[in-house]
């Protein structure tokens, strides 16, 4: 496994955590397509279940499953960006932690959202996240994804006035479901919006659902 992309995630986060969270905390306030999204897989989970939030950033998400039932924590790389997520949300629990090494037990969690986190993942590492994923997973639990689709990374090296080095690897739904089903997972849900007006987006964006297999 690469770990260069990793050191490289963690320094542009940790630079600009202040800074992102200050503009994109509320984004999913003007969102109703993805607020419908996480919001259908917390009912999926269903009230009580466990939910890993991986990549939360500053909690926005993990909140939502919060108000909507589950038992939830929230994993960051950055530990800026989960002190972010702990000053906005102290009644929540948030862990600094890399999605291929989860610091959770086999089979523990009902459900996990990966959104717009598994888009920092070079190829080569891919598998081992999903494997990572079906491993904290119960059989027959459910895995949320968002990314942006397309052909080619984009590389940022400079983000809030602030240099970052930091590449967005845009994925086809086709590319990431191949992926989930070489680890045991079956789609449930596949869906494309269109980018929307708002300056922020070049791209379509990709929400997916799929189950972990009923075995182990």
């Amino acid at each position: 496994m690469t770990g260069g992309y990793l050191d490289d995630t963690r320094a542009g986060y940790d630079a600009t955590a202040a800074a992102y969270a200050d503009r994109f905390h509320h984004w999913l306030d003007r969102k109703p397509v993805e607020l419908a999204v996480l919001q259908a897989f917390a009912g999926l989970v269903g009230a009580g279940g466990h939910i890993l939030d991986v990549g939360c950033g500053t909690g926005a998400t993990t909140a939502l499953f919060a108000r909507h039932g589950a038992r939830v924590t929230g994993i960051d790389l950055s530990p800026n960006m989960i002190g972010e997520a702990r000053r906005r949300n102290p009644q929540l629990d948030f862990r600094v932690g890399a999605m291929a090494h989860l610091d959770v037990d086999d089979g523990s969690s009902d459900g996990l959202c990966a959104w717009y986190s598994v888009i920092h993942v070079p190829d080569d590492d891919l598998d081992a996240v999903f494997a990572e994923f079906h491993r904290v997973l119960r059989p027959g639990g459910l895995l949320l994804l968002a990314f942006q689709v397309g052909d080619r990374p984009r590389i940022l090296d400079e983000a809030f006035g602030t240099t970052v080095s930091l590449v967005f690897h845009r994925r086809t739904p086709e590319q990431i479901v191949a992926a989930a089903r070489r680890h045991g997972f079956t789609p449930y849900v596949d869906m494309v919006r269109e980018p929307d007006d708002d300056g922020l987006e070049s791209t379509p964006q990709a929400f997916l659902i799929v189950r972990r297999s009923t075995a182990f």
